[in-house]
């Protein structure tokens, strides 16, 4: 049977999530399957490269699929986009090699978290951005996140009630950048603020536990400096707060050449 690959993009806000839920609740595998089972009349199961959250977007979600059907990977894509929810689309499907796991084969991942950093809301960014009204100082933010590159135990980082093998994680990429406004229509005006975090792989919450530790360093609360001792701490409790999760895009997940 073919193996295809999806490259999804979703709105998380109306989902509780990736995986599939007792109790009839939205999840994005759910919505994909029940697509995909009218499309072709076959029941299969869906596997994605990460379980985002509730409320976690996606630009580059990756999934894969076994499946029996005479249709030709763009065909697919196009079926199942006419069926699909407005929140939830397939942006490329392909034929993988038989042997690709959208999960097991993923190489790393990069998110990306935004903070709306100003003294008033802005509407039009609720929905995907973290509003800070407090002024960050993002230098400070930049200095700290730089110490947490490299492989580390990353169990403060860690949502409490998280069961893995191991809490050891390496990040490559671990940006904090202020995004020029082209035009600021206010004065003392300060705008956006993004997190990039790239790894091999993130423990539940991870990214949002690293924002919301970065958010207090940047607010005077914690010196940059003191990150390594967070993770020297594998406690909880030594991090900072788990930021909201609208404001985490799951932006691309990487795979060799050969996958």
């Amino acid at each position: 049977m073919p193996n295809f690959r999806l490259t999804l993009e979703y709105d998380g806000a109306g989902f509780a999530g990736w995986q599939v839920q007792a109790g009839g609740v939205r999840s994005l595998q759910g919505e994909l399957e029940a697509a995909i089972e009218r499309v072709t009349g076959v029941r299969t199961r869906v596997h994605g490269a990460g379980r985002t959250d509730a409320g976690v977007h996606a630009e580059g979600q990756v999934a894969n699929l076994t499946l029996e059907t005479t249709l030709a990977a763009p065909a697919l894509q196009r079926a199942l986009n006419a069926l699909l929810p407005p929140d939830l689309a397939v942006v490329k499907a392909e034929i993988a090699p038989d042997a690709f796991h959208a999960r097991y084969h993923a190489l790393g991942k990069l998110y990306r978290y935004r903070i709306w950093n100003a003294a008033r809301p802005s509407p039009l960014r609720a929905a995907r951005v973290w509003w800070v009204k407090p002024a960050l100082d993002v230098a400070a933010m930049a200095s700290a996140g730089a110490l947490l590159l490299g492989t580390h135990d990353f169990a403060s980082f860690q949502a409490v009630g998280s069961d893995v093998a191991s809490t050891l994680r390496t990040l490559t990429r671990c940006d904090v950048l202020a995004v020029p406004e082209p035009q600021v229509p206010e004065p003392n005006a300060r705008g956006e603020i993004e997190i990039r975090v790239e790894g091999s792989g993130f423990l539940r919450h991870m990214v949002r536990i690293l924002a919301g530790t970065l958010v207090q360093v940047g607010m005077g609360r914690r010196e940059p400096g003191s990150l390594p001792a967070v993770l020297a701490a594998r406690d909880r409790r030594a991090a900072g707060p788990t930021a909201p999760p609208q404001g985490l895009t799951l932006v691309r997940v990487a795979y060799s050449d050969s996958a």
